[in-house]
């Protein structure tokens, strides 16, 4: 119990609220770059700024792209990727299209994750936030199926901002439905050293976090 420097590899540095500023951005650098972190997640228009920040660590620079509906077309999404990877992003986090998910439209969803995937390999990883709180299993299944069969590197719980977060069941049934050499991002609420083991124990290997530092510390932060 305490400080364990070994959990900061799991962690993706998060800040992607709306009111957020270049301060609150160089803060989540900064704490980045004391604790190792994996990688810093922000909104596009950050991107840059990230980058120069994070110069000269091994720390990744992670960008959302159609964020957080992901209801953008295919295009603007494609678009969004290769603007994100020109700026200094080497990590993708793309929304897939959920409402077209739950129409059965498996074929625009996959060439929606295709065309990102093809748009960031080999320059960046992609990670396909499928928001698990808004599918059933059966569903949770099919977008980890088409994430696998578009070649993308990790699936992802949720956006954070949906109705719910990860849960180490739909963690565990996501490691069940990709690829051996695909990862799992578990995502939102995951704000203790308990929950994180948690997820691991499920089969995570990154956590979407803003409160890192306390999984780190093994501390309890305000919520």
């Amino acid at each position: 119990m305490g400080y364990d420097k070994s959990y900061a590899k799991y962690v993706d540095h998060t800040v992607l609220k709306m009111p957020t500023t270049l301060e609150t951005v160089k803060r989540f650098c900064d704490e980045a770059k004391e604790y190792n972190f994996a990688c810093v997640c922000v909104n596009p228009c950050n991107i840059a700024f990230v980058a120069e920040q994070l110069k000269g660590t091994d720390i990744h620079v992670g960008a959302c792209i159609g964020f957080p509906l992901g209801a953008t077309t295919t295009a603007v999404k494609e678009f969004e990727t290769r603007d994100a990877i020109a700026n200094g992003a080497n990590e993708i986090d793309m929304v897939i299209n959920v409402g077209l998910l739950k129409d059965k439209n498996y074929d625009y969803v996959l060439n929606d994750i295709k065309a990102v995937v093809n748009a960031a390999h080999p320059k960046a990883l992609v990670k396909v936030i499928i928001e698990t709180c808004e599918l059933t299993d059966e569903e949770k299944i099919k977008a980890c199926q088409l994430a696998t069969e578009a070649g993308a590197d990790f699936v992802k719980t949720s956006t954070g901002f949906g109705k719910g977060g990860a849960t180490a069941h739909d963690v565990r049934l996501m490691k069940e439905h990709i690829a051996p050499n695909m990862q799992v991002k578990a995502s939102t609420g995951i704000n203790s050293r308990a929950t994180c083991d948690e997820m691991i124990e499920a089969g995570a290997t990154r956590m979407g976090t803003s409160k890192g530092i306390y999984i780190v510390k093994d501390e309890l932060p305000n919520l």
